[in-house]
């Protein structure tokens, strides 16, 4: 994979962090700023992803109801714990 120079300003203090964890994991700071950038973006890909999921399923109209929601959360770490409960609220209805 290709790469290419590209430049940051840090504040002091930060600057300071990201050499002293670098310097902890015996790799330069550029490695570890890098990894912290993929991983920041994959993150923010991931959540939009969801939330794009999310809004196309309630396009559809299929809600669970709060009710229900709440049976279910009552239910954990209890020996009835049960299953997460299906759409209540369909389109029509």
């Amino acid at each position: 994979m290709a790469t290419a120079p590209y430049t940051i300003r840090l504040d002091d203090a930060l600057k300071r962090e990201l050499e002293s964890e670098a310097a902890l994991d015996d790799r330069p700071p550029a490695q570890l700023a890098v990894h912290a950038i993929r991983a920041l973006i994959e993150a923010r890909q991931a959540k939009r992803t969801a939330i794009e999921a999310a809004l196309a399923e309630a396009e559809e109209g299929r809600f669970i109801s709060q009710e229900a929601m709440m049976t279910w959360v009552d239910s954990w770490d209890s020996a009835e714990e049960t299953d997460l409960p299906d759409a209540d609220i369909l389109p029509g209805k």
